[in-house]
């Protein structure tokens, strides 16, 4: 599996961690690699191995200067490109600098993101065209959580639609709810039926409940290959979020939400930097230089997300944990950091799950055995999906329905912005 994710783009750094040129280094960790990012003095970023090529000191420790990072074991230099530019340790005749490069990896900017591909392509396949990041920075909200699980964990629980009307909302009734309003419909039947589908660029699933007697309530949820999720948080098509799960290594993920401001936040509030939203009611942490004390918050698996007991007997949340990512983490992180699936009992309502299993597991091993590229690598448009709820008279196929709402949906941007090859 780690083949297949490393044919596409990762969402790596938010921009403002590195705010400024020649600021200090990052620790960054993904697929189970030790990287440092920094920004040089002409604003380029570069991410490439931890240990310098030399013997191995931390590259974290180095010298961000004159366009490049500086190791301070023994002051080789490096650019944004793993070259080798100064060796001030060897003779002045020598051309051993010209020999030794730093394993890094491409990066783009875009938007208040740092994009990096960790892939085989000498030159990478284009950013996929998500809207929420094709939007200027200024109208966006990026919300970064760590997650102690694996990824594939959090992104599973984003495909079950059904547990939000109990998990999220089960102290809810319908009579708090306007007659013909999606909650409504949705706590007035919690149960509902399935519709999944493979698409060009993942799974899709309508998800079902009686209305009115010729009408049914769908929720419809987007699942984009290899960790995106869109999730439905209001009507069909309205709204332009996106939620991105980035493996750090087996046991840890960052679980990204970009999504546009102004529109629902669904839970989320601004951190103490207004550059970072957190889970609304979560505590954050400042971040530290550790390879997991990025993006935390106080309620975490140690101290039971600070469940309120008293809260729950009373049924003034269903929980007693207090939004709705926090939740979901509780379900998904207690599971293990890698939970045995061998002692699942999967029902009817998690055909969206199985489905994408399938789904990635086939194309892993069409990559590995057929050299097939992955669905959705080369064809960046094919991420212009949005998700959402909708009352449809019975007789309406849902999918139809979605395909040519989609054509009414305008681009977030007139530009697309591509990385230079």
């Amino acid at each position: 599996m780690g083949e297949l994710l490393r044919e596409y783009w990762f969402p790596a750094i938010p921009s403002f961690e590195l705010p400024s040129p020649d600021c200090p280094p990052k620790r960054v960790r993904m697929l189970g690699e030790d990287l440092v990012a920094f920004r040089d003095s002409t604003g380029k970023v570069g991410l490439f191995t931890n240990s310098c090529p030399h013997r191995g000191a931390s590259m974290f420790f180095g010298r961000n200067e004159e366009e490049g990072l500086r190791c301070v074991y023994h002051g080789w230099k490096f650019n944004v490109a793993g070259t080798c530019v100064d060796m001030p340790s060897e003779p002045a005749e020598s051309n051993f600098k010209n020999k030794v490069h730093a394993r890094a990896y491409p990066t783009h900017e875009r938007n208040g993101i740092i994009w990096a591909y960790m892939g085989p392509r000498e030159v990478p396949p284009p950013l996929p065209d998500i809207e929420a990041n094709l939007m200027a920075e200024s109208h966006l909200q990026i919300s970064v959580l760590h997650r102690p699980c694996n990824w594939m964990q959090g992104w599973e629980g984003e495909m079950d639609t059904v547990h939000a009307a109990f998990l999220h909302g089960g102290a809810d009734m319908p009579d708090k709810y306007d007659v013909g309003s999606f909650n409504y419909y949705q706590y007035l039947n919690r149960a509902c039926k399935f519709v999944t589908l493979e698409t060009e660029y993942g799974t899709a699933n309508g998800a079902y409940r009686p209305a009115e007697d010729d009408t049914y309530y769908w929720r419809v949820t987007q699942i984009l290959m290899p960790f995106y999720n869109m999730i439905p948080t209001g009507e069909l098509g309205k709204g332009v979020r996106i939620g991105i799960y980035v493996p750090t290594d087996d046991n840890n993920h960052l679980h990204w939400e970009i999504f546009i401001r102004n529109q629902d936040g669904s839970g989320f509030a601004p951190g103490n930097d207004g550059k970072q939203a957190y889970p609304g009611g979560a505590h954050p942490i400042p971040n530290g230089t550790g390879w997991h004390e990025r993006f935390r918050v106080e309620e975490n698996l140690a101290n039971d997300y600070m469940i309120d007991r008293e809260a729950q007997s009373q049924w003034k949340t269903y929980t007693g944990i207090q939004s709705v990512r926090l939740q979901d983490c509780a379900v998904t992180e207690t599971m293990g950091p890698i939970y045995d699936r061998s002692h699942e009992h999967l029902g009817t309502t998690d055909q969206l799950i199985i489905r994408t299993r399938r789904r990635m597991i086939n194309a892993a091993r069409a990559l590995r055995e057929q050299g097939t590229v992955p669905p959705g690598v080369d064809n960046p448009a094919l991420y212009r999906q949005r998700s959402g709820e909708m009352i449809l008279p019975k007789n309406v196929d849902w999918w139809t329905y979605y395909q040519e709402m989609r054509k009414t949906w305008q681009p977030e941007t007139a530009q697309v912005q591509t990385p230079a090859s």
